[in-house]
């Protein structure tokens, strides 16, 4: 049974049902890379303007954003998140566009139901968070001190299952360029150093090393160089990867193995090779996901209060890697992925024309009353609020290998 409160956020979600579809639809035809999510700031912002938000555009980052709703003095300040940087080539295949529309949603819920009891102070903050395709836009905020006065932080992601704490590794990716020397591979092969030969070395003892690993450790590499012509002893080669691990502190020693291979395979060709754990604008790895327990509690009563057309549970595994994961280590917060009709994974382009379709805007508008909700229940419920920071800080100790 829905509370007045849980009531108003559904009619006050659903009132704006026409209008967070076209904006959902708007950011998915428009995709846009990391860092480079001008149109999509611009799109939300104005959204959010007009539906009476305190926005504060290019907000640390020139794509990020802040709005705020505030009602009274003190009370506990409620973090939802937007994301809406897309993939290469394939658009909106993480499904960015409504985890955009899931925060507005959520905001507009949260604060038709302040609205509803003027005697409740509290504060709705929603951030637009871009780059989480490799950038780390929600890093670049912490270390702005973005999160500094949050007391909890809500998003949701899509995808083909719904978990309610899909496991988030830590993540790192990176880069390594093999220098040699070129010559003509006819007339003088003995005068190169072949740095194509040091990448496919690295490349397969980095493929021999995964037999050696934990099996839910990740190593990816893709080589982005390998020489212009074959009658031209490769000068320069490189390969890209990335690496994942359930901890921190696992990532760590994966890193150590990596950096050996790579100094491995340049010893062996006499080439020199140039490491670097960081690539684009990245400022830090990704840590793993700590998810709250009472949080995901409250959302779990009402995503299922709130009717889902699927409500079938997977089992919480390790699916992904994500920036949400650094927020988790600042303030009690959740990462739940919900379905959104269709069985094909994220990052692919049966993916992309599903987070376009109305189920999945209905999938999306649900699970933003429960977000909504819970914000809710943390702002009129002082002793789960003590509760939720309690159960944070015996996370962070217990998990304490884990703090980077």
């Amino acid at each position: 049974m829905m509370s007045r409160a849980t009531d108003i956020i559904g009619r006050a979600v659903e009132d704006k049902a026409d209008s967070l579809q076209e904006l959902s639809g708007k950011i998915w035809s428009h995709p846009e890379l990391c860092f480079q999510e001008k149109f999509a700031h611009d799109t939300l912002t104005e959204f959010l303007e007009k539906n009476g938000f305190e926005v504060e555009r290019k907000y640390k980052v020139d794509t990020a954003f802040k709005a705020v709703f505030r009602q009274g003095s003190g009370g506990a300040n409620i973090g939802l998140i937007c994301e809406y940087d897309a993939l290469p080539d394939i658009g909106h295949a993480c499904g960015h566009n409504l985890i955009a529309e899931s925060g507005a949603a959520a905001a507009i819920g949260l604060r038709a139901a302040l609205e509803a009891s003027p005697a409740t102070s509290g504060t709705v903050t929603l951030f637009g968070t871009p780059a989480e395709e490799g950038g780390g836009g929600k890093i670049h905020l912490i270390n702005a001190g973005a999160f500094a006065d949050i007391d909890v932080c809500l998003m949701v992601h899509p995808a083909a299952m719904n978990m309610l704490a899909p496991g988030c590794l830590s993540c790192i990716d990176g880069h390594a360029v093999f220098t040699g020397k070129a010559a003509h591979a006819s007339a003088a092969p003995w005068d190169g150093i072949n740095a194509l030969d040091a990448v496919i070395n690295a490349y397969t003892a980095l493929s021999t090393l995964r037999q050696q690993i934990h099996t839910d450790w990740r190593v990816m590499a893709v080589i982005t160089e390998g020489g212009v012509k074959p009658n031209i002893i490769p000068e320069r080669a490189a390969l890209e990867f990335d690496l994942r691990t359930p901890t921190d502190k696992e990532l760590a020693v994966l890193k150590g193995k990596l950096a050996a291979i790579m100094k491995a395979a340049a010893l062996a060709t006499g080439c020199e090779v140039e490491l670097k754990f960081t690539i684009e604008d990245r400022v830090s790895d990704y840590s793993n996901m700590i998810a709250n327990k009472q949080l995901l509690e409250r959302y779990h009563h009402h995503w299922l209060s709130f009717g889902p057309a699927d409500s079938t549970l997977t089992p919480d595994r390790f699916w992904a890697s994500t920036d949400m994961g650094n927020v988790s280590l600042e303030v009690p917060s959740i990462h739940p992925t919900f379905i959104i009709g269709t069985a094909a994974e994220v990052h692919t382009r049966d993916f992309v024309e599903t987070t376009n379709q109305p189920k999945a805007h209905a999938a999306t508008r649900c699970v933003s009353k429960a977000m909504a909700a819970v914000g809710w229940d943390v702002l009129t419920d002082s002793a789960l609020l003590k509760e939720i920071k309690e159960s944070f800080q015996q996370q962070l100790v217990t998990l304490q290998v884990m703090i980077v």
